[in-house]
């Protein structure tokens, strides 16, 4: 994984590493607060790979360590926020759900 980082810079903009019975799995590097948002339709799981990630619920927050992981359920309004530095997370999808939850304003995944 540490070599498919390496190909990019870019933060909240996931990478397409590979796809596996109708999911996806996504590479992406984050910093900051990303927005509200919830996934109407499947969970969504994220793995801290590197760096410390705050999932944000309303109501409390999951600080997450390198190599934890979380699973949020479909429907459930989140927010992942990274403000201790820069954040590398595994994220598994459905096939083409929005990173966003709204598709007008998903960023499509590029293949690395």
């Amino acid at each position: 994984m540490a070599e498919k980082f390496a190909l990019f810079s870019d933060h909240w903009a996931p990478r397409l590493a590979g796809r596996y019975n109708g999911n996806e799995i996504r590479l992406a590097k984050v910093e900051g607060e990303f927005h509200w948002h919830s996934h109407a339709d499947t969970d969504e799981l994220f793995v801290v790979i590197e760096g410390q990630l705050d999932m944000e619920f309303r109501g409390r927050t999951v600080p997450l360590s390198p190599g934890e992981l979380i699973v949020v359920p479909r429907g459930v309004e989140h927010r992942p926020c990274a403000r201790h530095g820069e954040v590398q997370l595994l994220i598994m999808d459905a096939d083409g759900t929005p990173n966003t939850g709204d598709a007008a304003t998903a960023f499509a995944p590029v293949a690395i």
